[in-house]
């Protein structure tokens, strides 16, 4: 069990290695495989790097707002659907870049769609949060 302390910190880890990864992905891709990859290809992969870097960020403010709101389990549930979003999405499409099976493409979809379901749940989730108390008088 998470204590109160604990919360959103794996959340801060994960989204720091995400953005760590995506970066890495990038100049990888920018020096080693775009001369190597057809132009389609190489697209494919800059906008799985795009959508790892993007949601990373989102992440982590996902995970400072659980540090504020440790019970918030709707915060950690738009986190988890981000990560399997993020593996699902971004994830096959690596996958293909490198050869593997094109049925992995098939898996895209499902990843974009929890990715969009991340911020959904999400939205629900800032929306139930309590108010913070007002300074003026």
């Amino acid at each position: 069990m998470l204590t109160a302390s604990d919360s959103g910190r794996r959340t801060l880890i994960a989204a720091a290695f995400l953005i760590l990864v995506a970066t890495a992905a990038g100049a990888f891709g920018t020096h080693a495989l775009k001369p190597t990859l057809s132009e389609a290809r190489f697209d494919s992969y800059q906008i799985a790097v795009s959508y790892q870097f993007f949601h990373a960020l989102g992440l982590l403010a996902i995970g400072l707002l659980q540090r504020q709101h440790p019970g918030a389990t709707l915060l950690r549930a738009a986190a988890r659907l981000i990560l399997l979003g993020i593996a699902l999405f971004a994830g096959s499409i690596y996958g293909i870049t490198f050869g593997g099976p094109k049925l992995l493409g098939m898996v895209a979809p499902l990843g974009g769609l929890s990715l969009m379901l991340a911020w959904l749940v999400f939205a629900v989730a800032v929306a139930r949060l309590p108010r913070g108390v007002s300074s003026a008088n």
